[in-house]
């Protein structure tokens, strides 16, 4: 039992060491994002490059794998530590199928398609982008074969961003979105459409950002554990449970920006501040899955902050800030304006029901393109076809078309499919919160998220990584993800702001 311990304490600090370098990675990138001089750019790249090197090296160190080996065959762990050795075994696992001559390719591969990206993306021409696009398909594909896979290539790699995910599973998601919500937004476009642009009048910054903050707070988000700064593009980082931070973006006309983003980001970040701190660098300290982290942002930013009992209780307090834009702004008029479906080219600035139509296209063509069905040479036309047979609408220009994600780029094939779950499970666990909490849409009309916040805390945050996404979700609701959840909050929301 002495040894065991001994071994595991040796395990606990070798896990932290690694945690510790990485962290010190997400340190240079949210300071990249956020205050990195132009000029520093290159430097960063390169400091960034060798602490991911010297990660790697530690995550494949054969003392660890040796380490790991005898705790895995051993029998005298606790029930955590057990699933802590489980799960970093079966992560070294696939750690070591990575040979320094693939990391070093797929790396080179990487940095050359993001390079043509950002080309085609100022020369608004796919044709920049095709044959690195091309080669990193080819390379991601190789990725596949290395980790393995039981029946479709591309399940590998949704593995890495939603452990367990398999096209079979996913497939009759995206089915049920074509079959069901693609005919509910239709029959939304045939009705009168609701007014916004009370929203894109002028709001100015400072006034927004002390909004921000305030329903920050009032969601339960610990500014002693974290802050909020501006950046091009909204994101969560942590460094640890104790030091997690968010940033938003701000346009003074179009209030929309700040507004979601920072309910949006806050709900990652109360995950994250959620995460037990006993278990920094180890599996259950760390979030579960892309899915299951989304779900948390959904959840707070559509479920709770697009509702009508949310802006009951802020909406006098909003209009006090901006009486100009908002006075003469009935409740009723501002929550069916924030909720507006109108289809958009921009996935990111999508309503919640239209972004799944996004999110359904990039499958489709990632799936495609794994498989070998599809080719880089034929992408633009076939992404122009999908938007017009799912959003009809036409794609006016590359740049808002095939060119408007930075994910290909990145080689991150098998992520897209992770928002849509997110969506998806928000629905479902919410209404799991509203059986388990049954005052909770009253407690949300007086602006108190404290039980909600607790539910969350005691059913996933606590947990890390010990059980799997399905597993939880059974755990939670009694069943595994079922897209009828949100096909229902859909319907019912939906219907009553455009009177189906």
């Amino acid at each position: 039992m002495k040894n065991t311990n001994n071994a595991y304490n040796l395990y606990v600090q070798k896990m932290r060491k690694i945690a510790d370098v990485r962290h010190s990675i997400s340190v240079l990138n949210w300071d990249k994002e956020v205050n990195l001089p132009t000029k520093g750019s290159q430097a960063r790249s390169r400091q960034v490059a060798t602490l991911a090197g010297i990660a790697h090296e530690m995550s494949i160190d054969k003392e660890l794998g040796g380490l790991l080996d005898t705790l895995y065959k051993g029998n005298h762990l606790d029930e955590r530590q057990r699933r802590n050795i489980e799960l970093s075994h079966e992560d070294y696992q696939k750690s070591t199928k990575y040979s320094t001559n693939f990391v070093i390719r797929l790396s080179e591969t990487t940095s050359e398609a993001y390079h043509a990206w950002l080309k085609a993306r100022q020369e608004n021409d796919f044709a920049f982008f095709k044959e690195p696009l091309s080669a990193l398909v080819d390379i991601k594909k190789e990725e596949a074969q290395l980790l393995g896979y039981k029946n479709h290539p591309y399940d590998a790699l949704m593995d890495i961003f939603e452990p367990g995910a398999n096209t079979a599973d996913t497939d009759i998601l995206f089915k049920d979105v074509r079959e069901q919500l693609v005919d509910f937004v239709r029959r939304i476009r045939e009705k009168p459409q609701v007014d916004d642009g009370f929203m894109r009048k002028f709001y100015p910054k400072d006034q927004q950002w002390k909004l921000g903050v305030d329903m920050l707070k009032k969601m339960g988000y610990d500014f002693e554990a974290g802050r909020q700064d501006i950046s091009e593009h909204p994101f969560t980082t942590n460094f640890a449970s104790s030091d997690v931070r968010v940033t938003t973006r701000i346009d003074e006309n179009d209030f929309g920006n700040m507004l979601w983003s920072c309910i949006h980001e806050g709900g990652h970040a109360l995950y994250e501040q959620g995460l037990p701190e006993e278990q920094y660098g180890l599996p259950l300290g760390n979030f579960l899955s892309l899915g299951i982290h989304e779900s948390q942002s959904r959840l707070w930013e559509n479920n709770v902050g697009r509702s009508l009992p949310y802006w009951k209780a802020n909406y006098q307090q909003l209009q006090s800030i901006f009486p100009d834009n908002l006075n003469a702004v009935s409740l009723m008029d501002f929550y069916k304006a924030m909720n507006r479906v109108n289809p958009s080219f921009i996935r990111t600035e999508s309503d919640e029901l239209h972004y799944h139509f996004h999110i359904l296209i990039r499958y489709e063509i990632e799936k495609g393109l794994i498989e070998g069905s599809l080719q880089s040479d034929d992408l633009r036309d076939i992404w122009n076809e999908k938007y017009k047979e799912y959003l009809n609408i036409d794609v006016p220009d590359d740049k808002r078309g095939i060119l408007q994600d930075i994910h290909w780029s990145h080689g991150s094939f098998g992520y897209f499919p992770t928002y849509s779950m997110g969506s998806f499970y928000a629905a479902q666990l919410h209404k799991q919160a509203q059986k388990d909490i049954p005052d909770l849409i009253r407690q949300t009309e007086q602006g108190n998220h404290t039980d909600l916040l607790a539910w969350l805390r005691e059913n996933i945050h606590q947990y890390g990584r010990f059980y799997t996404a399905d597993e939880l979700c059974k755990r939670i609701t009694g069943e595994k993800l079922n897209f009828r959840y949100f096909m229902e909050y859909a319907e019912e929301k939906y219907s009553g702001i455009y009177g189906l």
